[in-house]
């Protein structure tokens, strides 16, 4: 596993097979910048051939989780061209894109705020765990532009609904985290200190699982949103579990069921 400090992140491996990419701009609350985004493609696309990984958790360094595109930095968008605006688009959705196709599990351990950009990249995420001071605003129409950005509007309708997404997008209003938990935007609400301890937690519950089973299970789940039907989305489980019948884990997980003890899954 590739772990070591970027520029704007920090990679660690807090737990075999776990990766724990900490957002470390914590003086501008983990904003984005050009950087960020190549640093966040690079590191997602390495963990992604990484057949080691099995769990990926990201939170923010300090008090935030991640503000969304540094102001500093938006100030000069105005003087891009359209082209070369359409380029930097493509280059933060690139990046966002990435982390969300990493073929293991990614929990989001939302610290703080996740604002704009920000907000988006929790989306990425399979599961969001948040601390009381987490809180979630699609800001875009605050600094006049779109909610739809980066992704959110494809997901966000998906995770809440259609209504509950349009008041979060037509306004900007903050949600916090008692509203983000009864919404399903957070899996869960943890205490004010021992969030990453909550996500280490399910990191191991998961890992305790069958690694192709958690792959395929993502598979599934990612490809069945944009799947048109029923039937569509049972030949693709169908072919998921004939696949996983040829591999090692499911004759080990039958034998150790059989002897009464815990599966050494291997994902061969």
């Amino acid at each position: 596993m590739e772990c070591g400090d970027y520029e704007t992140l920090i990679a660690a491996e807090p737990a075999p097979g776990v990766c724990l990419i900490t957002l470390n701009r914590p003086e501008r609350l983990n904003a984005m910048t050009n950087v960020m985004f190549a640093e966040l493609e690079h590191v997602a696309r390495t963990l992604a051939d990484d057949n080691d990984v099995r769990v990926v958790i990201l939170t923010g360094a300090g008090a935030g989780f991640c503000a969304g595109y540094d102001l500093d930095d938006a100030e000069l968008l105005p003087e891009l061209s359209a082209l070369g605006m359409f380029d930097q688009q493509n280059r933060a959705a690139r990046a966002l894109s990435t982390v969300r196709a990493i073929p293991v599990p990614v929990i989001a351990a939302v610290n703080g705020a996740a604002a704009g950009g920000g907000f988006s990249l929790s989306l990425m995420a399979d599961i969001r765990l948040g601390s009381p001071s987490a809180k979630f605003n699609a800001a875009f129409v605050k600094i006049g532009l779109s909610a739809g950005d980066l992704g959110a509007s494809w997901l966000l309708p998906r995770l809440i609904g259609p209504a509950q997404a349009a008041d979060i997008a037509f306004t900007g209003r903050m949600v916090g985290a008692e509203e983000a938990e009864r919404l399903g935007l957070l899996n869960a609400v943890t205490g004010p200190d021992d969030l990453i301890e909550r996500a280490l937690k399910m990191a191991g519950q998961i890992s305790a699982n069958s690694p192709g089973g958690i792959k395929l299970s993502k598979r599934a789940l990612q490809s069945n949103l944009e799947i048109s039907s029923f039937a569509a989305a049972l030949e693709l489980e169908s072919r998921g579990q004939a696949l996983l019948t040829r591999c090692a884990d499911m004759p080990e997980a039958l034998a150790a069921f059989r002897e009464k003890r815990a599966p050494n899954f291997t994902g061969a």
